[in-house]
């Protein structure tokens, strides 16, 4: 497919003051932050710290066995992470996939439209499923970018806005947990008696009020933070093209290995196979899209696109390059998730914002605090079985909203993942960018979230 690179849209001497400010962050970020992995590291011993600081039981052995049980008890997530983004990947490279993603690219005619269309595309990718959204957000952003001459910082930026809606969607595990009876996590469960069914939470009027809210302001608002043409760093077309479409071994001939590598069968009879244990496991657990489902369907809809095992396997060879980082950076926040859940300094943050509690006002306190936390816990459900039992408890004693509460913990954090890099790493790895080109970009994102979800729960939540 010949495609073209539009040109820069063109600009005026004076720009927004909303585009005047992001500028701002964006150099301060770029100066300021480090690495992603480095700023892994310094939150690690500022948690320390904190935890050895503020918490006299705390020993330093105790830390060192908390961060140590911690560094390996996220490996699974890890990997999860790892494979959800080789998979995706690697589906997305497939002439078919390709070519959808290049005609969705090609609706964008301008950097604005570009950037519009990428948070919309994003936003309903991650309201669907989380892993998901990553995918397509990132893959997007690629596509786009080889069409269209603009800063890529800014549209990797758009890319990952999308996720702030995606803990109140509909793969969020703290209100799936909250849905599913007897679920280890479903603590409303365990303090009432009963869970609480997605429509009062996901479909409830506070929760859909802002995110659709966030649907209409994040694609007009960002299109008004455009860098200027001296400020815009483009992405070279041509690389992007090379690393989409690598160059591959030639396949080998005249040999029982050359024609089993070939046997399009087998990826047939696997694609299959796992299609009738997904089913199976949807009868037992009931139809839903967790990050394991997602994977399995990446992998088993990669069999079948690219039809032959070898043709597969170099596809995955070549969408495995990016994940690097990932695999540096999650022990390190596993470690972090350790010291925080085992020394009880979440439990302390959280208790801190009780205090000043009404049945009111507790569903706001819990999503500051949520804010807080998430800085240091970013997976969710480690972040809610911390959180968790002393927000509903209080809940309960001042017969606040139940609803209210847990939607704040969740809202909490999907706002607070746009200046965390946990979440951010698998689109930064295939977008090919580093941490510090978006952070500018993302604090228009947090402050709009901010404002959105906490107003929400100031103003629109039912009585209990």
């Amino acid at each position: 497919m010949t495609t073209s690179i539009s040109s820069v849209e063109p600009r005026t001497e004076t720009r927004s003051f909303l585009a005047r400010g992001t500028a701002l962050f964006v150099y301060l970020f770029e100066r300021l932050i480090p690495d992603p992995f480095v700023f892994a590291v310094i939150l690690t011993f500022v948690v320390a710290i904190l935890a050895f600081t503020l918490l006299p039981s705390t020993t330093i052995g105790g830390i060192g066995i908390a961060w140590y049980n911690g560094l390996f008890n996220i490996l699974t997530f890890a990997f999860q992470m790892v494979l959800i983004l080789v998979t995706g990947y690697a589906l997305a490279s497939s002439r078919l996939i390709r070519v959808g993603l290049e005609r969705l690219a090609s609706l964008a005619k301008s950097p604005r439209e570009a950037v519009s269309l990428t948070i919309v595309i994003s936003m309903i990718a991650s309201w669907l499923n989380w892993g998901f959204g990553l995918v397509v957000a990132g893959l997007l952003a690629r596509e786009i970018a080889k069409r269209v001459r603009l800063d890529f910082g800014w549209l990797v930026a758009a890319a990952y806005t999308g996720f702030v809606v995606s803990t109140e969607g509909l793969s969020g595990s703290i209100v799936l947990s909250q849905a599913t009876p007897g679920s280890v996590l479903n603590l409303v469960e365990k303090v009432t008696g009963h869970g609480l069914p997605l429509t009062q939470t996901v479909f409830a009027r506070f929760t859909l009020i802002p995110v659709l809210s966030l649907f209409i302001l994040l694609p007009l608002i960002y299109r008004f933070t455009q860098p200027s043409a001296n400020d815009s760093i483009m992405v070279d077309p041509e690389r992007l093209r090379a690393e989409d479409n690598p160059k591959t071994a030639p396949e080998r001939s005249g040999a029982l290995g050359a024609w089993l590598d070939r046997a399009w069968g087998l990826n047939l009879l696997l694609a299959v196979g796992g299609g009738f244990a997904l089913v199976e496991h949807w009868k037992q657990a009931g139809p839903s899209l967790d990050i394991n489902s997602v994977i399995l369907i990446f992998l088993l809809l990669g069999l079948v696109f690219y039809w032959k095992p070898i043709a597969y396997v170099e596809a995955v060879k070549n969408a495995a390059r990016v994940t690097g980082p990932l695999i540096l950076q999650y022990p390190l926040y596993g470690g972090i998730m350790g010291i925080m859940t085992a020394s009880g300094l979440a439990v302390v943050i959280s208790k801190a914002f009780l205090t000043f509690s009404t049945a009111t006002s507790l569903p706001f306190w819990t999503y500051i605090s949520s804010l807080v936390i998430t800085l240091f816990i970013p997976s969710g459900g480690g972040h809610w079985a911390v959180q968790g039992p002393f927000v509903l408890a209080a809940a309960r004693d001042l017969h606040a909203s139940m609803a209210g509460t847990t939607m704040a913990v969740a809202m909490g954090e999907s706002v607070a993942n746009m200046l965390q890099p946990f979440f951010a790493l698998p689109i930064l790895a295939i977008a090919g960018i580093g941490m510090r080109r978006i952070m500018g970009f993302m604090v228009v994102t947090f402050v709009i979230g901010l404002i959105a979800f906490g107003v929400s729960l100031l103003l629109l939540l039912p009585a209990n």
